[in-house]
């Protein structure tokens, strides 16, 4: 594979691309029981971006993730969470991403701005990413990577379950980390 890692005349990969998922990462991490952390993933997702790397305020984005897709790698934790003390998967199916805004923060680095949506409600949120790379795969294919993180809390989503610990403090975090390892093929 040929790498380009360096934000330098990237003019040529602009265009249209889909979110590559055998090989990106929308995942979470949650605190539990106040001493821990759950990381857990989504399995089931999809998604285009058209990407301007001339103008990166004129990009944009949209991911759709199956809610009943969720890993955290035990399977009782796993039917909760796609309960309705949780996702509530069986009435919102699915959980949304699509951008607003997007703008340059340094080199290799920009936000993007969107609406999420979880169990039907919509809030705004800003991503910042990272530019990993560019390179071309065994098959030809132009290809793309970014990484970012942003802290949401989930009761802004009605995701309030909780349950009061002895020890004081309560079973699961308010805050939650969602993760985006994303390696995406140009269409167009």
């Amino acid at each position: 594979m040929t790498t380009v890692s360096a934000p330098h005349d990237l003019s040529a990969l602009s265009g249209t691309y889909a979110l590559d998922s055998t090989h990106s990462r929308i995942g979470f991490v949650a605190r539990h029981a106040m001493v821990t952390k759950v990381r857990g993933s989504f399995n089931e997702f999809e998604g285009t971006a058209s990407l301007d790397f001339d103008d990166v305020s004129r990009s944009s984005a949209t991911v759709t993730i199956s809610a009943a897709s969720i890993d955290t790698r035990q399977a009782q934790r796993d039917a909760h969470l796609r309960s309705n003390d949780f996702l509530s998967m069986d009435e919102f199916p699915t959980i949304t991403f699509t951008s607003t805004a997007a703008r340059p923060t340094g080199d290799a680095e920009f936000e993007l701005d969107g609406d999420l949506s979880v169990r039907g409600v919509t809030q705004p949120v800003t991503i910042p990413f990272t530019f990993e790379g560019t390179a071309k795969d065994p098959y030809g294919n132009t290809r793309v990577g970014f990484e970012g993180s942003v802290v949401i809390n989930r009761k802004d989503f009605g995701v309030s379950y909780n349950a009061a610990l002895e020890t004081g403090g309560v079973l699961i975090s308010d805050k939650v980390t969602l993760e985006f390892e994303v390696s995406a093929v140009k269409t167009a």
